[in-house]
């Protein structure tokens, strides 16, 4: 066994939660490595939406326009039923975006391909997942954790500051620190696999006796690629044959239909729907993001979405904190995000309820755009405001003009691993400037413009407030000119205090 020098952060599971945690603290120059204890990326489809939110993250992390390249929109729903009758409904609601809001509609992706480009973008900050490198134990004490990992060369031991546990519903991570995984088998059990097929055009998702528990069976064109994926329910005990043969007798018994044939299985699936939620995302040192912290049935769309988001939140916190920021930080983890995991997984269970009804049809509850974190010990108002927009909330989008003409956007501004201080009309400075945060002042003379008056209008601010947006794109504090001292203690909080240079 060799034991090899420190790094900051060890993550195990190198799915969309990992690979999120590593991106953030590649781009902010973090150490940590990336270990996955399977041989080869996952080739499986199951989380397929991508939410307008976070779209909103994907922007930020530099892999949008690819993300967009390589997967699609949802089709129209298409529903065959047992009178022979057929009828077709949008299963996506339509909403035009707005200047606040740019992103809209979900996207569909097959997850394979999200973690492809994901990967290519951490290869492009200059780093890459271990594939089969599995943690098989692990010690912690104040300073550190002392990890134990094991690939085909043999067994080694390294030391790092913090560990995150991104290894799925079955953590180990979770299952070594004891922590209670409680909630309920749904009572649903399902297939989802990914195949080839003959005999049914892709201008549509493809339903057959919905609202049926015993007989439906969906066949849905996955974006980007050539395959459908087909959903189902099944017997809640007894094996099932996934083969292409199997699946094959399954979608003719069910669409009474001879015409489609699976001519090969790329990726298949069985698996019980349920509920459950960590009861601490935080042990010492140790983390919980994603599935290791919250399972749920895959109805509307929130799984990865929330997994990716987890790690969004917790990876700026882990670089801050490793920068010199209070410890405290890390405790804000837990404190927003597990009640966000709550949410969704009994909104994911509503819409199971509807889905065995036959109702498909999801609107902005999915979006997750109106997530935010009001609540938290790191949301700042000076003065307590009353309605509008409030510290915690999500930070909205807005067109701009640079003092220079170009046109710009708010999300251009935030784009990166800083903070962003936003000043609006204001006469001075609320705080000297710092490493890590950016300073915009938006009026007549400001750097940027809000000539349709957008902004204004998003963040109901007044002349004179400024608003000051985290780097994972919520409100961290809003606070008046008066009350602009009040700034000052808050970054000090956050680890942003000026340079001794810069201290008058």
């Amino acid at each position: 066994m060799t034991e090899n020098s420190a790094v900051d952060v060890l993550i195990s599971g190198a799915g969309a939660a990992g690979l999120t945690m590593a991106i953030e603290l590649a781009r902010r120059g973090v150490s940590f490595r990336l270990i996955e204890k399977l041989n080869d990326p996952s080739r499986g489809s199951r989380g397929k939406g991508i939410q307008p939110r976070t779209q909103e993250v994907f922007e930020d992390l530099g892999i949008l326009d690819r993300i967009v390249a390589v997967g699609g929109t949802y089709p129209r729903q298409r529903e065959y039923r047992n009178d022979g009758s057929v009828t077709e409904a949008d299963i996506v609601v339509h909403e035009a975006p707005t200047p606040a809001e740019p992103y809209h509609h979900p996207l569909m992706v097959p997850q394979f391909l999200t973690e492809g480009v994901m990967r290519e973008r951490l290869l492009e900050l200059g780093h890459r997942p271990e594939f089969g490198c599995e943690l098989v134990g692990f010690e912690q004490d104040k300073a550190g954790v002392t990890a134990r990992l094991k690939d085909q060369t043999g067994e080694e031991t390294i030391r790092v500051r913090w560990l995150v546990g991104a290894d799925g519903g079955r953590s180990f991570v979770r299952h070594a620190l004891d922590i209670g995984f409680p909630g309920k088998t749904l009572g649903v059990r399902a297939i989802v696999a990914d195949v080839n097929l003959t005999g049914l055009p892709r201008d549509a998702w493809h339903r057959f006796s919905d609202g049926d528990m015993e007989k439906q069976i969906s066949l849905c064109p996955l974006a980007g690629t050539d395959m459908f994926q087909i959903q189902g329910p099944i017997p809640l005990d007894g094996d099932v044959d996934l083969s292409a043969d199997g699946l094959n007798a399954l979608v003719a018994e069910r669409s009474g239909r001879g015409d489609i044939t699976i001519q090969s299985v790329s990726w298949a699936s069985a698996f019980n729907m349920n509920a459950r939620l960590a009861d601490r995302y935080r042990h010492g040192r140790v983390f919980l993001v994603g599935d290791a912290a919250h399972i749920h049935p895959p109805t509307g769309g929130q799984g990865l979405n929330t997994s990716v988001q987890d790690a969004y939140n917790l990876g700026w916190k882990l670089a801050a904190v490793a920068a010199g920021a209070p410890d405290t930080l890390l405790d804000s983890y837990e404190e927003e995000r597990r009640p966000i995991a709550a949410a969704m997984l009994g909104l994911s269970t509503t819409l199971l309820d509807a889905l065995k009804r036959g109702d498909m049809r999801r609107g902005r509850e999915v979006h997750q755009l109106d997530i935010g974190y009001p609540q938290s010990s790191f949301a700042l108002e000076k003065p307590e405001r009353g309605g509008g927009l409030l510290a915690g909330d999500r930070a909205p989008d807005a067109p701009l003009n640079g003092a220079a003409g170009q046109p710009t956007r708010l999300f251009e501004l935030f784009k990166g691993a800083h903070w962003t201080l936003l000043g609006y009309a204001v006469e001075q400075a609320a705080v000297p400037p710092r490493p890590g945060l950016h300073i915009h002042k938006i009026g007549s003379r400001g750097d940027v413009v809000d000539e349709g008056g957008h902004f204004r209008d998003a963040y109901t601010v007044a002349p004179g407030d400024w608003v000051l947006v985290r780097p994972d794109g919520y409100i961290g504090a809003i606070v008046a000119s008066t009350d602009a001292w009040a700034l000052e203690a808050y970054l000090a909080k956050v680890g942003l205090s000026p340079t001794a240079q810069e201290l008058p």
